[in-house]
């Protein structure tokens, strides 16, 4: 078995995907299966038999071919992006195979909450510098959803929207870094957020969940996962620096991207 559940913050190895919203309809339709029964347990995909297996506590039962499973799910890969970087990409594309997102969202905010304090760089540049990074992959599209929208983008609000537009029968699952699920709770109206969508937690391989995940993934079992990308030394602080001081950019982002800063003359100053 290569999926584990690991005390509420599930482990999804790639070519595997959590199926929970079909567990609680087959529990409705009375098929003896319960989601809370999952905590004993767990959930996930065997490859190799092509099914969706369920732990109760009680041993293994296999449930359902997953081609008879027709959930669609959708990621959302919110940022700055200031610049997108080959870290963004590799996280996204990680979480897109292991949980057969289609499409990934990327999903540029306007003015980022969290960065008040912060100069942010004009948002037409940074959306156009995510359409090139993003171009070449068929299964990445990019959102104006909160370029559009006035004031500042809360997480909240776009999944409002998105879920709307998406309807009932498309699962969300938002992107981020493992470092970013830390503050979760901090964010507005999270109990709705959490009743919106699912989190993926992008780690480093070997990284071990901190203490503070702790109450996260009790409190809302099922719906934080983790999966493991690369190590990816690469942020949008450093690359920001390295223009302002002259150095090379090379291999740090898609080359569009390199080409479009350099072109506008962007972190100059």
């Amino acid at each position: 078995m290569n999926a584990v559940a690991c005390g509420g913050l599930a482990e999804v190895n790639p070519g595997q995907r959590p199926l929970f919203s079909y567990l609680e309809s087959t529990e409705a339709e009375g098929r003896g299966f319960h989601p809370s029964d999952g905590a004993a347990g767990g959930m996930g995909v065997y490859p190799e038999r092509n099914k969706l297996w369920y732990n109760g506590g009680n041993g293994i039962r296999e449930v359902k071919k997953l081609q008879d499973v027709a959930l669609k799910r959708v990621g959302i890969m919110g940022g700055t992006f200031d610049p997108i970087h080959y870290g963004h990409l590799v996280a996204a594309e990680a979480a897109r195979v292991a949980f057969q997102l289609e499409p990934v969202l990327f999903v540029p905010n306007r003015l980022p909450p969290h960065k008040k304090d912060y100069p942010v760089t004009e948002a037409k540049h940074r959306y156009l510098m995510t359409v090139l990074a993003t171009i070449t992959n068929p299964h990445f599209e990019v959102s104006r959803v909160e370029l559009d929208r006035e004031g500042y983008s809360y997480t909240i609000d776009t999944l409002r929207e998105l879920r709307a537009s998406f309807g009932p029968n498309v699962e969300l699952y938002f992107i981020s870094g493992a470092d970013a699920i830390l503050d979760l709770l901090s964010w507005k109206d999270v109990d709705e957020l959490l009743g919106l969508c699912y989190f993926i937690a992008a780690t480093r391989p070997g990284y071990k969940l901190s203490v503070e995940l702790g109450h996260l993934t009790q409190r809302y079992a099922r719906k934080v996962f983790k999966v493991e990308v690369p190590a990816l030394a690469i942020s949008s602080t450093d690359i920001r620096r390295r223009v302002k001081e002259g150095k090379s950019i090379k291999y740090l982002l898609p080359e569009p991207v390199e080409n479009y800063i350099y072109k506008h003359k962007l972190y100059r100053t």
